[in-house]
């Protein structure tokens, strides 16, 4: 049994790298139990345990009197001298009695082995927790081994991680025995042993991709200095360059975009805007909202919002596909974004052109119906509305918009 106790402990100190004192300490934790209740809690006890040898010794130190009043803590001369001990012993001194495995009982031995397994086992939980607890944010590429309900079992260097439901990409689709990788987003402790949960939604996964494929962004040349995402849909990351003479977003993208695209790829063809970071929040949303153009950014500090004017043509870029691009330039940049669509005013214009020239574009019948409702120019017609024009029974919806389509483009 001494062998195979400390064998199974050693193992442990060589293949795991765990300190072997601490490993001996925790055997005789185990045996300073099973002997207290064996043979007394108040006796004293030495443990000697050589994890090198594979060997465990246990001596029963008492001290040495003519008569025993306390058994626990003394041993009579004589009983010394019948254990064979040699007779330069003498009473007043310790004695320490080699206790055998056997004298334990087979109850005792077998309450040793189960609470030494069990120790073995929250080491090992401990050993788990440890280790991942040191890889938080880190890419891990493990193997899917089950597809559940509701998440995904990973397998990496044989230990379980969990990819649950929200850390998944929208319309990803999965396959067991596919190779995957992930973020370690959390690790907890829980009475079954460590729960690892890994995630490909997290921002930290964004970053570490970079970091994989952009040597300088690990060299720590770039930084990456903002990210705002919306997983499956639409990134967004603000990088900046220590050296202003290099290109912060050229490098990320790299050379016809080979970058950029490898983690486009990994991410399920999520789009993703580089931009170079500004402290300047306006400057900031400018550069997010690009290749829209703003007419004017009013940022208001103590609000934390920013209001953005724009003209109505510009107002779909700026939006975006159902909104993801404002909101993702809400969070990356802190303000809450008010867009006011500001049109033309062209009353206070000096230009104007003659209906009657229009007539290629609009055609005669248009052209003339307006001239005959007393509209000449296309500044009156302009300054009149939509809902003024509609009015004319002759001119249809899709005739209103043809109208005013073709004359803001000539005035613009």
């Amino acid at each position: 049994m001494n062998a195979a106790i400390v064998e199974s402990f050693a193992a442990i100190a060589r293949e795991k790298g765990v300190d072997k004192d601490y490993l001996q300490n925790v055997i005789k934790e185990v045996f300073l139990s099973a002997l207290k209740k064996t043979f007394g809690k108040d006796a004293t006890y030495e443990i000697v345990v050589n994890m090198d040898k594979g060997d465990i010794e246990i001596y029963w130190v008492r001290e040495i009197v003519e008569k025993v009043e306390d058994p626990q803590k003394q041993i009579s001369i004589e009983e010394v001298e019948k254990l064979g001990n040699p007779d330069e012993l003498e009473v007043g001194e310790e004695y320490a009695q080699k206790i055998s495995l056997d004298s334990f009982g087979r109850r005792v031995i077998s309450n040793v082995k189960q609470s030494l397994s069990q120790k073995i086992m929250e080491i090992e939980k401990d050993l788990v927790y440890n280790e991942y607890k040191q890889m938080l944010n880190e890419i891990i590429v493990g193997e899917i081994y089950q597809i559940r309900k509701n998440d995904i079992l990973v397998i990496h260097n044989k230990k379980e991680l969990i990819l649950p439901r929200e850390e998944q990409i929208p319309k990803e689709k999965y396959k067991k025995g596919q190779t995957i990788r992930a973020v370690v987003k959390r690790v907890e402790k829980t009475n079954k042993g460590p729960r690892i949960i890994i995630s490909r939604t997290d921002n930290e996964f964004l970053r570490r991709l970079f970091e994989i494929e952009v040597p300088e962004i690990y060299d720590g040349i770039i930084t990456i200095k903002k990210i705002a995402r919306e997983p499956g849909e639409r990134a967004k990351v603000a990088v900046e360059a220590k050296d202003k003479r290099i290109d912060a977003v050229g490098a990320c993208v790299g050379m016809k975009g080979v970058r950029i695209h490898a983690i486009v790829r990994e991410l399920n063809n999520e789009n993703i805007d580089v931009i170079n970071y500004s402290d300047d929040v306006a400057v900031l949303i400018q550069r997010s909202f690009s290749p829209a153009k703003l007419k004017k950014i009013e940022i208001l500090e103590d609000e934390r919002k920013a209001i953005v004017y724009a003209e109505p043509d510009q107002v779909p870029i700026i939006v975006g596909k159902d909104g993801v691009n404002i909101r993702l330039t809400m969070k990356l940049t802190g303000y809450y974004i008010e867009l006011i669509r500001e049109t033309k005013d062209y009353s206070q214009s000096d230009d104007d052109i003659e209906l009657i020239d229009l007539r290629n574009e609009l055609g005669r019948e248009i052209v003339d119906i307006l001239i005959n409702n007393r509209y000449d120019t296309a500044l009156e017609v302009l300054n009149a509305g939509e809902e003024e024009i509609s009015k004319i029974k002759e001119l249809d919806d899709d005739k209103v918009q043809l109208i005013f389509d073709v004359i803001k483009r000539k005035l613009s």
